[in-house]
């Protein structure tokens, strides 16, 4: 069986009861990606003109998408895609009778893309999903041939399911724009990656700042737990347009704000291949943070 109550191994933190991935379906070769963030921060944008940029640097990428909605690559593959639960429903979830063309497609140069796709509003477990999603991969040898893998995962992570990519994940990456909401969720994915890397080899990469004119909240906070901020991506309405268009920034009509942006992400590629020092962030108390950003 794939995903089992973690009963074997210490819990990722006092008091929790979380799913843990069988041994065997570990991802071997590739660098493994995992970005987090608070809901409708732009980590799908960012995952996608990331596996974009990783591309143009000749690497073989498989963005995987971990939301319900399954939106993650529509700006790759320019449609919404079926997603691994839809057509392992279909065949009354008997994997081997799936074919790789059923559920992952080729997009924006040569990304391959997956969208995992989610249990029914109310019912099952993000992290069943995902545990699903990559023994697939892994039977159909799809992992394999790949140089770089990122998970695109749905929003803040209160939960053990949908922190399962972090099992995967050699690095976690935040997105986070340059106010209270935002940094109040990182700091709790913070959390979340410090209880997985206990069990697993997961370790914090830094912060990408994101829609946001300045980055001094994003770096004050991150100073004072120990993180450092890996990019920034101002608030552009190319961004924003391009997500209309279904296309990512490297598809978009020159102009010098976009050209800035995509040089921003190849910069960003570049250093995530190289190598990141781990970060041992301390990630402070819900109410440390309403004293430290806190209005008058």
């Amino acid at each position: 069986m794939t995903l089992n109550l973690l009963d074997t191994a210490p819990p990722d933190g006092e008091g929790s009861v979380q799913v843990a991935l069988d041994p065997n379906d570990k991802i071997k070769g590739a660098k493994v990606f995992a970005v987090y963030g608070k809901g409708g921060i732009g980590k799908s944008t960012t995952s996608s003109n990331l596996s974009a940029a990783f591309s143009k640097l000749g690497h073989r990428v498989l963005q995987i998408g971990c939301d319900p909605k399954h939106d993650s690559t529509f700006t790759l593959t320019k449609k919404m895609m079926p997603t691994v639960i839809d057509v392992l429903e279909t065949v009354d979830f008997h994997s081997e009778e799936l074919r790789p063309e059923d559920y992952m497609f080729e997009g924006y140069n040569g990304v391959m893309c997956v969208e995992a796709g989610g249990p029914p509003a109310g019912t099952g477990c993000g992290g069943y999903v995902v545990g699903q999603t990559v023994k697939l991969l892994k039977q159909h040898h799809l992992l394999e041939d790949r140089d770089v893998v990122i998970f695109d995962v749905l929003g803040d992570v209160v939960c053990g399911g949908f922190a399962a990519p972090l099992q995967h994940a050699d690095n976690a990456i935040v997105v986070a724009a340059n106010d209270f909401d935002s940094i109040f969720a990182m700091n709790r994915i913070v959390a979340a990656i410090n209880a997985k890397a206990k069990n697993y080899n997961v370790r914090l990469a830094g912060v990408v700042a994101n829609r946001s004119a300045a980055t001094d909240e994003i770096d004050r906070f991150s100073e004072a737990i120990g993180m450092k901020r890996l990019a920034h991506f101002a608030d552009l309405d190319a961004i924003r347009r391009s997500r209309l268009k279904k296309c990512t920034l490297f598809e978009m009509e020159d102009s010098p704000e976009v050209e800035q942006a995509r040089e921003e992400y190849m910069n960003l590629a570049r250093k995530l291949w190289a190598g990141v020092d781990p970060m041992e962030a301390k990630p402070m108390k819900d109410r440390d943070i309403f004293d430290f950003l806190g209005f008058e």
